[in-house]
């Protein structure tokens, strides 16, 4: 059996600086640490990546990447079930880069690469969310157009859950929440929540299919959805 051919370095240096910005956040790794904990040279770090700047931009662009991919995914959302599948994956696409999340602000103050492509991603979000609840619960806009609206602000609402539940979690628990091991809870809390502001707008079966899908998946969640 051929053995598996190593990873290039920049893949490694890519790896460990997710790894890295991820558990202890962007500004507090620096790439003197990156390439201590890689046992390479700065120099060796410096000839693939010159910057910082050049590693988040990097990683960035990869999040970017996936994020269109599944974003455009959610056309194949059909019922209550893919709308939560979808979710749950948008979730974890967000905690595999998380560190964006996690130093959003200040990395937007800094980074002009972020600043310009980051708030396209959310307008991407947004779209994508408002069609779906479309697809779960057509209904004609009434003539002031109230239903729009009103669907246009659950959109919104829910791109504000994802953008920022993890920092709810981090705030909540800093020593803890953003650790590997509490991925799971916290993404299925996030998946709930957002969800959550979906059943106002759907009645009937999709409704129905929502509560005991969120009752199978988060077995805490006991009380009803509001009505």
């Amino acid at each position: 059996m051929a053995k598996k051919a190593p990873r290039r370095t920049a893949e490694r240096i890519l790896a460990t600086t997710l790894e890295l910005f991820n558990r202890f956040g962007e500004p507090n790794v620096s790439t003197t640490a990156i390439s201590a904990e890689l046992n390479i040279s700065p120099g060796n770090l410096y000839y693939h990546f010159p910057s910082k700047d050049e590693l988040i931009n990097t990683l960035f662009d990869q999040y970017e990447a996936r994020m269109v991919m599944l974003l455009a995914a959610s056309e194949d959302v059909r019922d209550v079930e893919d709308a939560w599948f979808f979710l749950h994956s948008l979730f974890e696409l967000i905690w595999q880069y998380r560190f964006l999340y996690r130093d959003l602000n200040h990395l937007l103050s800094r980074n002009r690469r972020l600043e310009t492509q980051f708030p396209p991603i959310l307008v991407c979000q947004r779209g994508a969310l408002r069609g779906l609840l479309d697809t779960l619960q057509p209904t004609a806009p009434d003539a002031a157009g109230g239903t729009t609206r009103q669907r246009d602000a659950v959109a919104a609402s829910m791109v504000v859950l994802l953008t920022y539940w993890l920092s709810y979690e981090y705030v909540l628990q800093p020593r803890s929440a953003l650790e590997p091991e509490n991925a799971q809870d916290a993404l299925l809390r996030g998946a709930y929540h957002v969800l959550g502001l979906l059943a106002p707008h759907l009645e009937g079966a999709p409704r129905a299919h929502l509560q005991t899908l969120i009752a199978a998946y988060h077995p805490d969640a006991t009380e009803p959805l509001a009505p």
